[in-house]
């Protein structure tokens, strides 16, 4: 019940159309017609680094999970010693 309350709350939240068109039109006023498209491309070159960078991650987890049964084996006896 909670959690259907929260998200209701959540959507009812949301802007509609009319208010989409004040924020857009707000964002215009601010940064004018010809630094929108910097701002964009900003924000799409922040987007595309963060993505780089979890799959990166992603991927040196993964590869630390597949160890050879060698290296195992090493670890464990110099952990018993």
């Amino acid at each position: 019940m909670l959690v259907t309350n929260s998200l209701l709350a959540i959507f009812l939240a949301m802007p509609g159309g009319t208010e989409w068109i004040f924020i857009l039109l707000a964002v215009v006023l601010l940064f004018g017609g010809k630094k929108i498209p910097e701002l964009m491309k900003g924000i799409g070159k922040g987007v595309r680094d963060f993505n780089d960078a979890k799959e990166t991650v992603k991927n040196e987890m993964e590869g630390g999970m597949k160890s050879t049964p060698a290296t195992e084996k090493i670890n464990s006896e110099n952990i018993s010693k």
